[in-house]
C-alpha cells in the first residue's frame, strides 16, 4: 500500500499533482497514523515522521509524488453567543480550564456538541445553537509539539 509521509501546505499545491481528496474531521486532521481512502479510491497509509495538524486545503504527499488533498468534514458543533463580550470571555476561560477545544470568532465560539458543553454554556448564561460545519479550533495553549521541546511541566487533574 502507498504511504503518505509529508504534508504539502495549500499555497504550494499544483492542481496537476492532485490524485484524490480525503475528507477528515478535526481529530482526523491531526496527522495520526491511519489507513485512508480518498473519494476517488486512492488508498494509503498516513505515516508522517511527526504528527502535525493539517488544515482544509492542505495535502498529503504520496511516495509516488502524487497528492491527496484534505477537506475539512462538517461536524456537530454548538455555536455559542452571549449578550456581552465579558460573558463570552468568561465562558472561553471555563472551556479552556476544562480542556474543551474551541474555535474563537469575534462574537462567537464554536465547541463540540456534547451535553456537558451545552450544560457549561447554559451555566455561564450564554446561548447555544446546534450547527454542522467544519471545526477549526485554536491550537492547544499547552501543546508544545509545535516548538519541538518539553518545558518540563504537566497537567494533573
Amino acid at each position: 500500500m502507498l504511504r503518505a509521509t509529508a504534508i504539502v501546505r495549500k499555497a504550494a499545491i499544483r492542481p496537476d499533482s492532485v490524485a484524490d481528496t480525503v475528507t477528515l474531521d478535526h481529530a482526523g486532521r491531526q496527522g495520526a497514523a491511519a489507513i485512508l481512502t480518498g473519494a476517488g479510491g486512492v488508498s494509503f497509509t498516513l505515516a508522517l515522521a511527526h504528527a502535525a495538524s493539517v488544515e482544509d486545503g492542505d495535502a498529503f504527499r504520496l511516495e509516488d509524488g502524487r497528492l491527496v488533498t484534505v477537506r475539512a468534514a462538517s461536524e456537530s458543533l454548538l455555536e455559542v453567543r452571549a449578550e456581552n463580550p465579558a460573558r463570552l470571555l468568561r465562558l472561553a476561560w471555563q472551556l479552556g480550564g476544562n480542556h474543551v477545544p474551541a474555535e474563537i470568532g469575534s462574537e462567537v465560539l464554536y465547541v463540540p456538541a456534547t451535553s456537558a458543553n451545552a450544560e457549561l454554556v447554559r451555566g455561564q448564561g450564554c446561548a447555544a445553537t446546534p450547527v454542522s460545519r467544519a471545526f477549526k479550533p485554536e491550537r492547544d495553549a499547552h501543546d508544545h509539539s509545535q516548538c519541538g521541546h518539553d518545558h518540563g511541566h504537566h497537567h494533573h487533574h
